[in-house]
């Protein structure tokens, strides 16, 4: 058994609280703790949980990647950029793996008429949505052009 255990005057010291206080945690279930004796254990685990602390994390299996990208987009009018905006959180929102999600965000400067996209996550799960980006942009036939000639 490797884990960290204090003593409830130890989780009292290292948080401000009164031990009495820290006893009513554990009794009331807020503070797991196991009574060894007379005496109350706490895990750094649990003081972590009860904290907000995150749980340290596991060694990867392998090398994490995430890729960064930032797509600008030129002649970009407010009507498409919300729905290439609207697209493009669509594309990463389905169908990839919800342990690593795609965080993306659009912005648009209306007096550039620019759009710029940034989307951060794993390598294969950008690349996806890179690619719906190219195939919906695609010169002729990508949904700026029809735009244009509508207008």
């Amino acid at each position: 058994m490797n884990e960290e255990m204090y003593s409830v005057e130890q989780v009292a010291e290292r948080l401000g609280l009164h031990v009495r206080t820290v006893r009513g945690y554990i009794r009331a279930g807020r503070l797991r703790a196991v009574r060894i004796g007379k005496q109350y254990r706490i895990a750094r685990a649990d003081l972590d949980a009860l904290t907000g602390r995150p749980e340290p994390s596991r060694p990867a299996t392998g090398p994490a990647v995430e890729v960064s990208s930032i797509v600008q987009i030129d002649g970009v009018d407010r009507a498409a950029a919300d729905r290439l905006g609207t697209l493009v959180l669509a594309g990463a929102n389905t169908g990839h793996d919800p342990g690593h999600p795609l965080r993306v965000q659009t912005v648009h400067d209306e007096e550039r008429h620019r759009m710029k996209i940034v989307i951060l996550g794993g390598a294969a799960a950008t690349a996806e949505v890179l690619r719906l980006l190219d195939a919906v942009l695609d010169g002729d036939n990508g949904l700026l052009t029809r735009e244009a000639g509508n207008a």
